[in-house]
């Protein structure tokens, strides 16, 4: 907005974000490729077209950073993998598309989970990305590289996508906004697949109002994906104008009943998680919402389904990647048969977590074992989906969950552990299943040895209904400014 005003130069802005970038990249490692001299170019356009008295987009200066399994002409996109360090894709994703189109500076790619598969950006083929709040720690994944830029303030908005919860994960671990809209909502076009019933672009940033700002650029049917909605797009910018509410004042009909799940209160290990829940929950209920404690019966069956699905997709899509069709080919020896080629470039490229959920997803689609395991999977993904379903036909505007079960861990901790890092899915991953939308909004801090950190808290909306979502986590973030006034 200072941008299309004349506040302030867009050129500045840009420079600004290429400053801190340069100051701390060094060493939080959030981006993969940054585009300084692109970036500088386009807000000088930008300027020309302010200074020409030419319309300018709602994102006009707004410097954007995007995950690198998001496709863009400009610069390389590796998808954090060995297997494509030098790819250069030939076209933009339809939604990249359509932030450049409002105006947005795009100032690089970020660091990610190989092929988005992780939950800590420890799985990088290019180096682990650190936690701007403290850098032992990580920022989560696998869109930890788009969350970091973001927290450190490089960039005010950042591009991520979201397949188990690698958006609100890393939302919660380094203190921002995350956004993953309904399945369909936003075109995947252009998005590298992870697990492709599962994939959703959604986007990061500091606050609900920019997210709602964003989603309504990223909205809408695209005929290049055959899973785009042709639902309309209603006008999510237009929440500004009715979300400036004092802290002790809710917004008019935005939220009367909040769902919390009962499945994970009793006896949970996850005490900063949920008594952070439980702070928002009292004062949510002072003001006049009623919380009401739901159902979901096959919350504890989701993470089991989701790895067998997730992986049984992307064992399907990453076949693709043989050093013949797609990614970087393997150097043989004379006698070396296609089978050896294959081979090789496969184990050269694929990192050691991605190669392991190949491998697993292959297993579970094999001969004899598709019906134990995937077929009964996509059974107890309907009955999730269900449960959310009647938690909302009950009246429930909305269902609030920790979207984490803790701060941000060490650096290492969990990676010779792979259930563990499973593990950290447990709130996300159903989302997902379900096709919903989900939002990931700061509730304030905890300390955690001699770092104090971030810790989020997750909301979850009907499908289709990312406006009361919006409105809803617009609430639950003036509940958390409130308790920060009173330095609680």
């Amino acid at each position: 907005m200072a941008v299309r005003s004349g506040r302030v130069c867009a050129e500045a802005v840009v420079g600004a974000a290429l400053e801190k970038i340069e100051a701390q990249d060094g060493v939080i490692h959030a981006f993969l490729e940054v585009f300084a001299e692109q970036a500088l170019a386009r807000a000088r356009e930008i300027d020309a077209r302010r200074n020409a008295s030419r319309p300018l987009g709602v994102l006009a200066g707004v410097p954007v950073a995007v995950k690198d399994n998001i496709c863009f002409e400009q610069g390389k996109t590796t998808c954090a993998s060995r297997l494509l360090e030098s790819y250069c894709s030939p076209y933009t994703a339809t939604a990249l598309e359509k932030i450049i189109e409002a105006g947005a500076i795009v100032i690089g790619k970020t660091n990610l989970d190989e092929f988005a598969m992780g939950s800590s950006t420890e799985h990088s083929s290019f180096g682990q990305t650190r936690n701007p709040w403290d850098h032992a720690r990580v920022p989560g994944g696998s869109s930890g590289g788009s969350a970091a830029a973001v927290a450190a303030q490089m960039v005010p908005l950042a591009l991520g996508s979201d397949t188990g919860g690698s958006i609100r994960q890393p939302a919660s671990f380094c203190g921002v906004v995350g956004l993953k809209p309904t399945y369909g909502r936003v075109s995947r076009y252009g998005l590298v697949a992870h697990a492709s019933s599962l994939d959703q672009i959604g986007h990061l940033a500091k606050t609900v109002q920019d997210c709602s700002l964003c989603l309504g650029v990223l909205a809408g049917y695209d005929p290049l994906d055959s899973t785009s909605s042709k639902r309309p797009v209603e006008d999510f910018g237009r929440m500004r104008a009715t979300t400036h509410q004092k802290q002790d004042q809710i917004p008019p009909n935005s939220l009367r009943v909040i769902g919390v799940p009962k499945q994970w209160q009793s006896g949970s290990t996850d005490t900063q998680a949920w008594a952070a829940l439980e702070r928002i929950t009292k004062a949510l209920t002072k003001q006049g919402v009623e919380i009401r404690e739901i159902e979901l019966p096959h919350a504890a069956h989701a993470v089991a389904a989701y790895y067998i699905i997730a992986t049984a997709e992307a064992s399907s899509n990453l076949a693709r990647y043989d050093g013949v069709r797609y990614g970087t080919r393997a150097r043989l020896m004379p006698n070396d048969t296609l089978e050896t080629l294959y081979t090789k470039s496969r184990s050269q490229g694929f990192g050691p977590e991605v190669q392991r959920r190949v491998m697993l997803g292959t297993f579970v689609l094999s001969s004899g074992y598709y019906d134990a395991y995937y077929l009964n999977a996509l059974k107890v993904r309907r009955l999730i989906q269900q449960d959310y379903d009647l938690a909302f036909a009950a009246g429930c505007d909305a269902i609030l969950m920790p979207a984490t079960t803790g701060p941000a861990f060490l650096l290492g901790e969990k990676t010779t552990d792979p259930m563990a890092l499973y593990l950290e899915d447990v709130y996300t991953v159903g989302v997902n299943l379900a096709g919903l939308p989900a939002i990931t909004v700061p509730a304030g801090s905890v300390v955690c040895g001699q770092s104090t950190l971030p810790i989020g808290v997750q909301l979850v909306g009907r499908a289709w209904c990312e406006r009361e979502l919006l409105m809803a986590a617009t609430v639950v973030e003036s509940v958390v400014e409130a308790f920060d006034c009173q330095n609680i």
